[in-house]
């Protein structure tokens, strides 16, 4: 009954928002697994980038096996917020605090999830930043993959989320969206280069988008010159 709830949800809701609010241009679909276990790891700004990642998948996949990796401290901070998060988004709560997580590996249950052949979706940046900005990644995704190396991980550069909803506001606006996949990468014995690696793939993501849309830019330019002509 959770399930075909959740299904409804995401076709009736969640993707009509997608295609009106965030209007998804999407490069390298190509790279997108068509099954797990895989993580998709991309650059963190907005509440909104869990459902642009979702929205790469069909909502039969999404509702089957499609797991983000979410803050328990956030996701989990009241009941139905609770039920909301873990039963129709299906995330994989994670406790952030160090402190309390001296005698427990947080990324136990993402663990699980792998063996289970579930899609994560993973922030490695840990917290939601500027928009457009790439922070500093943490090893957490690097010391999971170390029990997992032909697990596959896809770097994923988003643009124009953060601007939709950026951290603190509650209402988002309409703001097209671009989605970057790149190559899969995967573990390689040592969970820091695993990280560097990855940063490098999406800031290099970055950095191609960037460079389409200076052409686009010049582009429209020279038509709308044209044009006045």
């Amino acid at each position: 009954m959770v399930r075909a709830l959740a299904f409804v949800l995401h076709l009736v809701l969640a993707r009509p928002f997608l295609r009106w609010f965030l209007r998804p241009r999407v490069r390298g679909r190509e790279h997108l697994p068509s099954c797990g276990p895989a993580v998709l790891a991309a650059n963190h700004n907005s509440h909104l980038d869990t459902l642009a990642l979702m929205g790469l998948f069909p909502v039969r996949t999404v509702v089957a096996c499609v797991r983000p990796v979410a803050a328990s401290d956030y996701f989990l901070r009241n009941r139905a917020l609770q039920w909301f998060a873990t039963r129709i988004v299906h995330i994989i709560p994670v406790v952030r605090d160090r402190s309390t997580t001296a005698e427990h590996d947080p990324l136990a249950e993402c663990s699980n999830a792998l063996d289970a052949g579930d899609i994560l979706i993973f922030f490695p940046e840990g917290t939601r930043g500027e928009p457009e900005h790439l922070g500093e990644f943490r090893t957490g995704l690097g010391r999971l993959m170390r029990a997992h190396p032909r697990v596959p991980v896809i770097p994923v550069f988003l643009s124009g989320v953060g601007r939709a909803l950026p951290r603190g506001k509650v209402v988002p606006r309409p703001h097209a969206c671009h989605v970057r996949v790149g190559e899969p990468l995967w573990f390689a014995g040592d969970p820091y280069e695993l990280t560097q690696r990855l940063r490098e793939g999406i800031s290099n993501l970055q950095v191609q988008y960037e460079a389409g849309r200076d052409v686009r830019s010049a582009n429209r330019v020279r038509h709308d010159g044209e044009k006045r002509r």
